[in-house]
């Protein structure tokens, strides 16, 4: 994964490649949350598959890529849909041409936003201000991608969402969990503890977030903390 979904964290992928590589083995990456986000370059990174998903770039959802290298090393995909041909043989099925032509667009308009991460840092720096100790920016040692803020609070998130119902969405781990009552297995092998990590919510920024928006949310987590 080029940057966790939870915490926003990028991985220090060239150094990751050069160990799979001195394996004789194959590196594949998932830069979903990256593309868009950061620079990823797959030549620097020494990538040879990387997926990305249209949805994550403004596209329309339910549409993804599969980058694989031609050379050096050559990768070759075993066919994993059978039946026409499609896509050099590898994945057979009619084409979602309108989604694909949508993942496409999304890519030659994406530019990397700086002003999100200057928002981030604004939202961050002034919960920081406000409550000091009392709360914790999980991986703000770290490189990290510019939308992603993961912070443990004095009070349960579960708390919090139902504190913000209509007004704010939130998480408090990643969609693919969304259904497990459990905390985030991200943050626990961080060295969260279990108490932390249900404490901890995730918030996510993009291009149509503004300052107004985030000062918002900032008056809701005072209303909340004064009220623990």
């Amino acid at each position: 994964m080029y940057g966790n979904n939870e915490t926003g964290v990028i991985q220090n992928i060239k150094e990751i490649s050069k160990i799979v590589h001195a394996k004789n083995s194959i590196f594949l990456c998932d830069a979903t949350q990256a593309i868009g986000k950061t620079l990823v370059d797959v030549q620097i990174d020494g990538i040879d598959l990387m997926c990305i998903s249209a949805h994550k770039l403004y596209g329309p959802k339910g549409i993804g890529a599969l980058y694989f290298r031609r050379k050096n090393p050559r990768v070759s995909l075993e066919t994993f849909l059978h039946g026409g041909g499609h896509e050099r043989n590898i994945r057979s099925g009619t084409l979602n041409v309108p989604a694909i032509v949508g993942l496409g667009k999304a890519c030659e308009l994406i530019s990397i936003n700086n002003e999100i991460g200057i928002l981030r840092d604004y939202f961050e720096n002034s919960l920081i201000l406000q409550f000091n100790n009392s709360i914790i920016i999980n991986g703000k040692d770290a490189l990290r991608l510019p939308n992603t803020s993961n912070i443990t609070f004095p009070f349960k998130a579960v708390n919090f969402i139902h504190h913000t119902k209509n007004k704010l969405a939130v998480a408090t781990g990643s969609a693919c969990t969304s259904a497990e009552n459990l905390p985030s297995h991200v943050l626990t092998a961080m060295g969260l503890t279990k108490d932390l990590a249900e404490k901890s919510i995730r918030f996510s920024f993009g291009k149509y977030t503004t300052k107004k928006e985030i000062d918002e949310v900032i008056k809701l987590i005072t209303e909340l903390i004064q009220l623990v």
